[in-house]
């Protein structure tokens, strides 16, 4: 330890505040880690902690798009930069005697290692994580340090995060180096490698790759991806174990299983029914957090991929909304939101358009959205929609008078775009509506 290590605490860590209010986002970190931290530094200094990590992986996927790849890789490298940061500001606040390395900042190795991303990669992307950390401890001590401090304080940031640094590249060499060793020996290396040969589309040899995988690629194939949102623990294991169980619930006797990161697992099984057998209310308990997404049945090589491809789609349209209560969402389902939400800036505009005063994100617009909609749905039968919405038909008659009054315009006009809006407003709601502070903005257009 040297002198620096041994200088007064810094006081300054505990009124750190996160520069923005309105752009915070919830934890990567395990509940324990979070509490643990603030009782030693405090909400708000952890707040700016959850900001930081935030903002490092977004810079260090910037400056290194390998180590990127979508949301779930994003969220494996946030919570290492959240884990590092917190553990700075732990060695900053107080003695180091008792703080070892976290082992959330190393959770991301065994995804590395496994998506075949070079350690040169791995180690770049920890040398740009240390720059913008080092620049944002700089920035808060020189506002909030006093100035007979702050030229101590610049030492002890900087010296303390070069041997932080140090270790961790070395641990995180031995991490990566152990893991790839193991992921090569372990035969799902091959397997991965043969799927998405599969997936894009190059050549393959079917029965060998049938041999090889365990699983008849020749049949029907129902695709499903899952993954779970709370990143703080290896659920890889778990989300094979209920992957399984789903496809099994649907009918599927013979299925592949490929986890592909520390919580995302790609899956296929062969429906013996068609249509799959449903699965019940109650009968599927998924494990907390976890989120499954169902592709169309396919056919051959080909219904394999593309099966794939609908899943793909189906999981993008539930990212978008992130508070819907359904663990399970099927393509065929979703399809065209999944269609039209390809731009979805462009479809923000086209809803808006559409609908007028009618796209505004509010629950009094929202019940008269999903009334319309069913209405046109069911031939503009009021009695149809009354029973299927369990109201009176005269508040039927009440509600879809109301919604054309805002839409500004006669039902009839532009009726397949108007329809295709609501379906859109339907499934994927605040992704595409206007918000209430905007509301006013939008009136009947004439």
């Amino acid at each position: 330890m040297t002198a620096h290590h041994a200088s007064a605490p810094a006081g300054w860590i505990h009124r750190l505040t996160p520069a923005y209010a309105d752009a915070l986002h919830a934890p990567a970190s395990s509940a324990r880690t979070v509490t643990d931290a603030t009782d030693r530094l405090g909400p708000q200094p952890v707040a700016w902690a959850v900001a930081v990590g935030h903002e490092l992986a977004r810079v260090i996927t910037r400056e290194v798009p390998e180590l990127g790849g979508g949301a779930d890789p994003f969220e494996t490298l946030r919570m290492g930069t959240e884990a590092a940061t917190l553990h700075t500001l732990l060695l900053l606040a107080g003695p180091v005697s008792d703080r070892a390395m976290p082992e959330e900042s190393l959770m991301g190795d065994r995804e590395f290692a496994r998506r075949r991303i070079g350690l040169d990669k791995v180690l770049r992307g920890i040398r740009v994580a240390h720059a913008a950390l080092a620049d944002a401890l700089m920035s808060a001590c020189q506002e909030l340090a006093p100035p007979s401090e702050r030229a101590e304080q610049f030492r002890r940031i900087s010296e303390l995060l070069f041997d932080f640094v140090d270790k961790f590249s070395s641990r995180m060499t031995a991490e990566y180096l152990a893991e790839h060793d193991r992921w090569l020996t372990s035969g799902a290396a091959a397997r991965e490698e043969t799927v998405r040969t599969i997936l894009d589309g190059r050549p393959v040899r079917q029965a060998g790759a049938s041999d090889l995988l365990g699983y008849r690629l020749e049949g029907r194939h129902l695709a499903l991806i899952a993954w779970c949102s709370d990143q703080a623990d290896d659920a890889s294991a778990e989300l094979q174990r209920a992957t399984t169980e789903l496809l099994h619930l649907r009918g599927c006797a013979s299925t592949l299983i490929l986890p592909t990161g520390r919580s995302t697992v790609w899956a296929w099984g062969e429906p013996q029914a068609m249509p799959p057998v449903a699965t019940g209310p109650g009968e599927f308990q998924p494990p907390r957090g976890a989120r499954f997404a169902c592709g169309s049945v396919r056919h051959g090589l080909t219904g394999f991929r593309q099966s794939h491809q609908d899943a793909l789609h189906a999981a993008r349209v539930m990212r978008l909304r992130p508070h819907d209560a359904s663990p399970v969402v099927d393509y065929p389902d979703v399809e065209l939101a999944a269609l039209t939400s390809t731009d979805l800036p462009a479809l923000r505009r086209f809803v808006s358009d559409q609908l007028g005063a009618l796209a505004a994100d509010t629950r009094p617009t929202d019940q008269l959205r999903r009334t319309l909609r069913l209405y046109l749905r069911n031939e503009r039968s009021l009695t149809a929609a009354a029973a299927q919405l369990h109201v009176a038909r005269n508040t039927v008659t009440y509600r879809v008078k109301r919604a054309q009054e805002l839409l500004g315009h006669d039902l009839t006009d532009r009726l397949p775009e108007l329809m295709t809006a609501l379906e859109a407003a339907h499934t994927l709601g605040s992704a595409v509506l206007r918000p209430t502070e905007n509301a006013s903005h939008g009136g009947p257009r004439s």
